[in-house]
């Protein structure tokens, strides 16, 4: 008897065991943001390799023109063939892009190479030989989702060059870009741009309604895994979730970094003979801070680099807003400017001490991305400590993310006429707001401002907008020295009451 328990009891350890280890095979399988955060743990504790170049001279001596006319064939979109809600779509090499993105597929728990197939591309008038296509590969995929209509995948996605991806709702064009991380910014030593290398992509379900990504990204000092859920719609929502591992320290690490173009506007005249009022894809900062005080700052186009920063604890939120929807304020059929997103950064979880950063470089034109902003924590662990950042990234316009009170419609600035000329400023600050529905039309309303020691405040006054329902602040300043910014800051108020977003305005030095 005790041999036959022993000889059962030695079948069924084998059993167990061999069920066990079926256990952690099958679990494997399953790819998830770990496996990601893995690869970029061991890429920090490695050395940096530069990313291999593979771009053939046929394809990287192509000018802007002829690398938009190669375009990926929408009949050989990935998953049509399935009938699926999401479609991919893919950049090819060409021009900057001379290392390939790799591109895989998550399907049934396992992840599968998305294969290079130089048929599904359309070359247009691009006379390229096999030799010049041999070795290329992908440099980036747009995301495609019925927005508008149910009939059509609108393009809703995009991930392109370095870490930048960009994002639009229903009724919206591409504008402002977002990116994976920014590594000093603006810094006299030179800005690091770390790259998506790799990505990872759900196949989605027949009902599905969002679509989860995944991202290794890579620099010479960072590294870094990244989970993008998308959901397209009215405003489209990506959740982003990220881990990141620095090889060495940085001396500025930009998180969530939103990157737009501002040429001018109603503050800031354009300096040529142009026939459009503004020309941007955004016209300000938005800031919740972790007090709830909502912060407005209108862009401007400087003539020398400009670096602010907003030092908070725990904020609720930041974003480059386009408040400005009135097409007759761009006059732009083409550019449709005024159909462009505004792009709101929501923390999920608690991000601690740090500051809100905007740099406006000068810009010549419209052509180049002039604004980024950013959030750079206070404290940043030391090499191989995982670093994690969530938070939600909303791409959307007619549905703005405004303050409760009221908020800043436009600053206009200019000189206007005085009997007496002399060299001070003018500044109108219109309000708009469903505050001041709950107002007496009698309520005295003033604007509590104040200035740096650059500037001097003049004249301030409020007066009720009747063409708006809201109210107009008009301050004229002197400033002092030319050569020097001069920083405003005010808010309106009724004895001691706040009615208003605070207006934070930096006058360029001349």
């Amino acid at each position: 008897m005790l041999r036959n328990f022993v000889t059962f009891t030695r079948a069924q350890s084998g059993i167990l065991l061999l069920a066990l280890c079926f256990i952690p095979c099958v679990q494997a399988l399953a790819f998830d943001f770990n496996d990601v955060a893995k690869k970029a743990k061991q890429l920090a504790a490695s050395s940096y390799k530069e990313p291999q170049k593979n771009i053939s001279k046929g394809l990287e001596n192509l000018n802007y023109d002829q690398y938009r006319d190669i375009r990926y064939k929408r009949d050989s979109a990935y998953w049509r063939t399935s009938k699926l809600p999401f479609e991919l779509t893919f950049f090819h090499q060409g021009r900057q892009f001379a290392s390939a993105v790799k591109l895989n597929e998550i399907a049934n728990n396992r992840a599968r190479p998305i294969p290079f197939d130089a048929r599904a591309f359309d070359y247009g008038a691009n006379k390229l030989s096999a030799k010049d296509l041999k070795h290329a590969g992908f440099s980036g995929f747009r995301v495609h989702y019925p927005i508008n209509k149910a009939s059509y995948k609108d393009e809703v996605a995009v991930f392109l060059g370095a870490s930048y991806l960009r994002a639009v709702g229903k009724e919206q064009i591409y504008g402002l870009s977002a990116r994976g991380l920014a590594v000093d910014t603006a810094l006299n030593s030179g800005e690091e741009f770390p790259r998506f290398v790799e990505f990872w992509i759900e196949r989605p379900a027949a009902n599905s309604k969002q679509l989860t990504i995944y991202a290794l990204l890579d620099s010479r000092r960072v590294s870094g895994a990244y989970r993008f859920v998308i959901k397209p719609g009215e405003q489209t929502i990506t959740d982003v979730k990220s881990q990141l591992y620095l090889r060495e320290n940085v001396t500025k690490l930009g998180i969530a970094p939103l990157t737009s173009m501002y040429f001018f506007g109603e503050n800031q005249h354009a300096a040529s003979d142009d026939y459009r009022p503004e020309v941007h894809d955004s016209d300000g900062l938005s800031i919740q801070s972790g007090t709830g005080e909502w912060i407005w700052r209108p862009l401007v186009n400087p003539k020398r680099l400009l670096v602010t920063s907003y030092a908070l604890n725990n904020p609720f939120g930041f974003g480059l807003m386009q408040r400005d929807e009135n097409q007759a304020n761009y006059e732009d059929l083409e550019a449709r400017y005024e159909a462009r997103p505004s792009a709101w950064v929501e923390p999920m979880g608690k991000w601690g001490a740090g500051r809100v950063e905007l740099v406006q470089i000068p810009t010549p034109d419209e052509l180049n991305d002039n604004i980024v902003s950013y959030w750079v924590p206070d404290q940043v662990p030391k090499p191989g400590t995982p670093i994690n950042f969530d938070y939600r990234l909303s791409w959307h316009k007619g549905t703005q993310k405004l303050p409760p009170l009221s908020w800043v419609t436009q600053t206009r600035r200019g000189h206007g006429y005085l009997r007496k000329p002399d060299d001070s400023i003018a500044l109108f600050v219109d309000f708009e707001g469903p505050i001041f529905k709950k107002l007496d039309k009698e309520a005295k309303i003033s604007m509590r401002v104040s200035v740096d020691g650059n500037g001097e405040i003049l004249e301030s006054h409020v007066i009720r907008n009747e063409a708006t329902g809201g109210y107009r602040a008009a301050l004229r300043v002197k400033r002092i020295d030319d050569k020097k910014p001069v920083e405003l800051r005010g808010f309106l108020q009724t004895v001691n009451t706040t009615l208003s977003e605070t207006w934070s305005y930096i006058l360029p030095a001349d």
